[in-house]
């Protein structure tokens, strides 16, 4: 296993371009997604685009909405073995 070698970071990723990316995942329209989750569809478009900051309460109700971890939507490029050995 020693001529395995870790992938290179290639892209940093923002905390609005998770939520597009895991929104388009599954096929919802930000339309969709703001119905679901209960907030302005402009919110939906701010955040995406970085406008709007995302914050924990709206990371929490769009990751029900999207069954995911809140931290994966605030914290995208979070390395965790790095930060463990830190």
């Amino acid at each position: 296993m020693s001529d395995i070698r870790r992938a290179k970071r290639r892209v940093t990723v923002s905390p609005g371009e998770s939520l597009r990316i895991i929104r388009e995942l599954q096929e919802l329209s930000q339309n969709q997604l703001a119905e679901l989750a209960g907030m302005p569809q402009s919110t939906i478009s701010g955040i995406e685009r970085g406008r709007v900051n995302l914050g924990v309460e709206r990371a929490k109700s769009l990751a029900r909405v999207l069954k995911c971890h809140p931290a994966v939507l605030v914290f995208p490029g979070w390395d965790v073995h790095a930060e463990s050995a830190a």
